[in-house]
């Protein structure tokens, strides 16, 4: 602590200190709202609509708010907010981050800011790690909603579309970060506005923030559709790669996370697949496979990173060591895992949607968090989100021993004292929950014990449906708990009878994790409300963090204080693990920055293309902007043709036929005509015979003309949007390269993925008026709007649904065929005619 922050206080107890006289108001409100019937304290909240309805404020009314709350909670759950949790509660509303040890009652501060806020009739969400704890919470606090006349839903995996516009039409909705952001996206592809599910995002609570903001931001959302590449190639890639000697053919850098051929190994290669030239960029797709086969054959292991489940591989969160059911890894990484293991390779997909979780939070009006460790990540969360945190004061002192690590020479040594530690509190029957990094530790640990007879549970993705139950048994006396990192996040351990006497929970940490915050999550499990507890981590030189991150003048220095099997604690080794875990939380940072950089670039065009999107599904007249695509396609294929320096002549003819396959009658303009015409002339003459057609299809087809021009806007949209997604996919991936000519991968993509979109752009235009234009509707067969959004709505798929179409002499034989394939008809529908 600085010599300012001894003086003044730290920048969170200056920040508690300015709010404690509304904290004052609140409490001071208490005697007088005990008096109130439970009518009347139901009333608050139409008094309260009303209030606001007139002018006044939600801090106006924030200490009867909260008094009302607090008031209520008491009544139906027998719990008052404490002293600490109305400070909690009024950071949230502020659009902050309350940093809150565990135990410390956060499920039950959210209450507070989302009664204030749900009371503007905009929806607040509540955002959660899991649907186990969105469901729980909605249940538990949901009481205290209602007993107000306040609704409350919840979203969950498996929801109808009916279920789900139910949920988010409530006052307050639960649920997980993965379902709002699916949601949001599902949103932004539907046909009708009837089937979007979200209002306008309002205010969000996420709960465990870091877990959702920062470590889950490393991957986006994306909605994909299956791709039509063979997966047989992906095989191929395992089996080659199975053959190579690590070191001959290939080296793993575990720190960078990448495998790279060596020279032997591009000469395998080359022998193999019989090439002449690995490198040469149509060698392309199988260096992918081969790179991708290389990954997921050296550097990702089983019950580490993945489970194999059911026949499926299943991602295993880093983080929290819980199951990501429906998540996949990209760029064909998931199909080399599972070629790898032997299950069946699904088709590689393709992207219809995605937004990262950073965009799509800061998309809301108001955004707050709260969780046990955010203050090691504060910067992260001021640079991408706006955020500070301030950290609450406990309700009670915490008692809690955090010892110093222990470090041993050798993996076996480690977890030798850790059986021995976990046998002397088990025959005093103190609880101990021992915290390790992956499944396949647990297990080992597992096996540990019951050869030395300690009976015990264990907590990981593959017992993740008793996770809440064995949780709620840690505290018990002689529990023995192993745990993944997940450890019960969100449910509190509850000490059981006479271990406060014994010391409390005892956390065993095995491994220190990449980032600080997994490893005081871990600690934070034991301590809560002022109970006692102790902690402490059992470290080797063998562990991956030592191994990959640590220095030769650490290793050199345990050498020469020459260990066997007894550990020593050093503060220069803690120094130098933290300082690793530092350098690794940075490179995490630095990860997710580019990654957001990238999406910046993509959110700009996000946010209009599903601006247009938005202003077609409201229903608005497109007549004019119709006009305004023709004016565009009219000027833009004027400006192609005639202003590039090409032979007159020749500019004409092919202006000529670009128009025609645009929506120009075929031999209705000659060149003739426009040889003595100027630029703006032929201009002009072009959009007013665009225009003719646009009123003659009008009075053709009556008023149906608006519904057919909306639909077919829709789809061109969503499928140029569609195919613009891939390509900018392509070029994110071979960007990177651009470091090695000194330039900016970031702002290389920034440049070429503008000019990507202007283009996309000028597609929609040419194929919207070239498909309003061309269209002809059979009286025989009326169009009907609930039959065309069964078409289109079905159909998601890049291309343009290809219809039966008879033949019709009325077509040109140059003229796009009907159908919509983008061919001309005397090569399509009209062939052989």
């Amino acid at each position: 602590m600085g010599l300012f922050d001894k003086v003044f206080g730290t920048y969170s107890e200056r920040e508690v200190k300015r709010i404690l006289p509304i904290v004052d108001q609140v409490e001071a409100l208490d005697e007088e709202f005990q008096k109130l019937t439970d009518e009347e304290l139901r009333g608050k909240t139409e008094e309260f609509k009303k209030r606001l309805a007139s002018g006044e404020t939600l801090d106006d009314i924030l200490p009867e708010a909260f008094a009302t709350v607090r008031e209520a909670s008491y009544r139906v759950l027998n719990m008052k907010h404490f002293r600490v949790q109305i400070i909690g509660g009024l950071i949230l509303h502020q659009g902050r981050i309350a940093e809150m040890k565990t135990g410390e009652g956060k499920t039950l501060v959210a209450t507070l800011p989302s009664y204030l806020n749900a009371l503007s009739g905009n929806g607040v969400h509540v955002v959660t790690v899991n649907d186990y704890l969105a469901s729980r919470d909605r249940d538990w606090m949901g009481q205290v909603y209602e007993f107000l006349g306040l609704t409350c839903g919840v979203i969950l995996h498996g929801l109808t579309n009916e279920q789900r516009k139910e949920a988010y039409a409530s006052d307050i909705t639960y649920g997980t970060n993965n379902e709002f952001g699916f949601d949001y996206l599902r949103d932004n592809m539907v046909v009708y506005k009837e089937r979007r599910v979200q209002r306008e995002l309002n205010f969000a609570i996420v709960d465990e923030v870091d877990s959702i903001l920062i470590d889950e931001a490393r991957t986006p959302l994306i909605i994909s559709g299956q791709g039509d590449k063979s997966t047989e190639f992906y095989k191929v890639a395992d089996f080659f790669v199975k053959r190579l000697k690590k070191e001959e053919h290939f080296t793993v850098d575990e720190k960078a996370k990448s495998v790279v051929l060596s020279e032997e190994g591009i000469k395998e290669a080359e022998s193999v697949f019989h090439l002449e030239n690995y490198a040469e960029p149509k060698n392309m797709e199988l260096q992918h496979h081969v790179t991708q086969a290389l990954k997921a054959n050296y550097l990702f292991k089983v019950d580490k990173d993945y489970m194999v489940k059911d026949g499926e591989v299943v991602i295993v969160d880093e983080f929290t060591g819980r199951l990501m059911e429906g998540r996949r890894y990209s760029d064909g990484l998931h199909q080399a895992i599972e070629a790898k293991e032997g299950v069946k390779v699904e088709r590689e997909s393709k992207t219809l949607a995605t937004i990262t979780y950073q965009n799509y939070f800061r998309m809301y009006k108001k955004l707050s968090g709260m969780t046990g460790t955010a203050q090691t990540e504060e910067n992260e969360f001021r640079h991408t989100y706006g955020l500070d945190v301030v950290v609450i004061p406990t309700n009670k002192e915490i008692r809690r021993m955090d010892q110093p690590d222990l470090i041993y020479r050798t993996v076996q040594a480690k977890y030798k004292a850790v059986v021995q530690e976990i046998k002397e509190a088990y025959s005093r029957r103190q609880p101990v929950l021992v915290g390790t990094t992956s499944i396949e530790k647990s297990e080992y640990l597992s096996a540990l014990l019951k050869k030395n007879g300690v009976p015990h549970e264990v907590l990981n993705a593959k017992y993740h449906e008793k996770e809440a139950e064995i949780v709620a048994r840690a505290g018990e006396p002689g529990s023995i708990t192993i745990a993944t990192n997940m450890a019960g996040r969100g449910t509190d351990i509850k000490l059981g009878e006479g271990v406060v006497d014994l010391g409390g929970l005892k956390i065993i940490g095995t491994e220190r994790h990449e980032s600080r915050r997994i490893d005081n999550q871990l600690r934070g499990r034991s301590g809560r409300q002022g109970d006692p507890g102790e902690s402490r981590f059992y470290l080797s030189l063998e562990d991956d963090l030592m191994r990959i991150f640590g220095s030769e003048k650490l290793f050199g220095m345990i050498d020469n204080i020459g260990l066997g099997e007894d550990a020593i604690e050093s503060k220069m080794v803690t120094k130098s693990i933290e300082n690793a875990q530092k350098k690794v939380e940075g490179n995490n940072f630095d990860t997710r920055k580019t990654l957001l950089g990238y999406d910046d670039v993509m959110n700009m065009q996000r946010e209009v293309i599903y601006g247009q999107r938005q202003m077609v599904l409201e229903g608005k007249d497109l007549k004019e902007n119709v006009r305004a695509m023709l004016q565009n396609v009219v000027s833009t294929a004027v400006d192609l043709h005639l202003s590039n320096g090409m032979d007159k002549e020749e500019a004409l003819k092919n202006l000529i036929t670009y128009m025609e396959d645009a929506f120009v009658p075929h031999n209705s303009i000659t060149v003739d005509q426009l040889r003595e015409m100027k630029n703006n002339e032929i201009e002009e003459m072009l959009f007013d015979i665009g225009v003719s057609i646009h009123e003659s299809k009008e009075s053709e087809i009556g008023e149906q003309i608006r519904e057919i021009e909306r639909v077919i806007l829709l789809k061109v949209v969503d499928t140029k949007w569609m195919e613009h997604i891939n390509n900018m996919d392509h070029l994110k991936r071979g960007i990177g390269l651009r470091a090695y000519k000194q330039q900016d991968p970031v702002q290389a993509y920034q440049f070429e993925g503008s000019e990507m979109f202007d283009e996309m752009i000028r597609s929609i235009n040419f194929d919207t008026i070239k498909y309003i234009l061309k269209i002809t509707v059979r009286k025989e067969e009326p169009i009907e709007r609930e039959q065309v959004a069964k078409e289109t709505s079905t159909n998601q798929d890049n291309t343009l649904k290809k219809q039966p179409v008879k033949k019709d002499t009325r077509v040109g034989r140059n003229s796009p065929c009907p159908c919509g394939s983008g061919k001309k008809y005397k090569n399509c529908h009209g062939l052989g005619q």
